[in-house]
């Protein structure tokens, strides 16, 4: 899996176009899932997203997803699963203090967010902390009902 979290930062650019186009087709299918009802629809939506960035992310499904402001570098994936940047021992090479043969998935999370072109204030913003509760819902149609300004059910 790390293989493949590595070239997602590597292909970043691309990745976080195909995903912003996929936020706003969901936007766009607002109307459509309001009907279908998104409760109804959070158990397969979140499936999907297990396996599709579980595959590309190595994604953790906390159901509170940071990979657009984190260069598509899943912050839960740091052993000590820290969301708003690296802890003090990241090594001179970039190295994890806890898991030495692992790059710090915030020196990951940087170079991916360079790749996209994201201004440094994107990566800076600070994440509140996870809500366990959440875990393992979509946070695709989180994201769809925070962008068109609906309350959580």
């Amino acid at each position: 899996m790390k293989t493949v979290r590595y070239w997602s930062v590597r292909n970043a650019r691309w990745l976080h176009w195909f995903y912003e186009a996929l936020e706003k087709l969901l936007v766009l299918l607002h109307p459509v899932l309001v009907k279908i009802g998104y409760r109804r629809l959070d158990r397969p939506f979140a499936a999907v997203e297990k396996v599709v960035k579980g595959f590309l992310f190595d994604s953790k499904s906390c159901g509170q997803c940071t990979l657009g402001s984190t260069g598509l570098a899943c912050p839960m994936n740091c052993p000590k699963t820290l969301r708003n940047g690296p802890c003090g021992g990241v090594r001179g090479d970039g190295g994890c203090e806890v898991k030495p043969d692992m790059t710090c998935v915030w020196v990951t999370a940087w170079e991916g967010s360079q790749r996209i072109g994201q201004p440094e204030s994107t990566i800076q913003v600070i994440q509140p902390p996870l809500d366990s509760r959440l875990n393992g819902t979509s946070a695709w149609l989180r994201e769809v009902r925070k962008k068109l300004g609906i309350a959580e059910p």
